[in-house]
C-alpha cells in the first residue's frame, strides 16, 4: 500500500462537503442519502434517519480534523460550532442551526 499525503485543503474540502450535506439534510432537500434509499421519499418519517446519518458524517470529519490538528471551528458560526462539539443532535441543533442574532424572537 502506497503512502497517501492527504493535505489540509483535502479535509476542509471534506469538512465542507459534509456541513452542506447536514444542512440539506436539514432542509429535507435532496442528498445522495435518497439516491441509495430511495423509498425514503415514499416514507416522510424516515427524515430523523437521514438528518442523523448526515450529523455523524460531520462529526466523523470535525473528529479527524480535531485528532490531526486542522481548525475546523472558523468553518461555523459559533453556536453551530458549539453544536458540533456538545456532538448530541437535539431539537435544539435542528431548531436554531441558522439561528442568528438578527433573526432571534426577543421576549420582552
Amino acid at each position: 500500500m502506497e503512502n497517501v499525503n492527504l493535505s489540509v485543503e483535502f479535509f476542509l474540502n471534506k469538512l465542507e462537503e459534509s456541513k452542506v450535506h447536514f444542512e440539506r439534510a436539514l432542509d429535507c432537500k435532496h442528498t445522495e442519502f435518497d439516491d441509495l434509499y430511495p423509498y425514503m421519499i415514499e416514507h416522510p418519517q424516515f427524515f430523523w434517519y437521514k438528518r442523523y446519518v448526515a450529523w455523524s458524517e460531520l462529526l466523523t470529519i470535525v473528529k479527524l480534523c480535531e485528532e490531526l490538528n486542522i481548525p475546523w471551528t472558523e468553518r461555523f458560526a459559533s453556536h453551530q460550532a458549539e453544536y458540533v462539539s456538545q456532538r448530541v443532535m437535539s431539537s435544539k441543533v435542528l431548531d436554531f442551526w441558522y439561528e442568528t442574532n438578527d433573526t432571534r424572537e426577543h421576549v420582552g
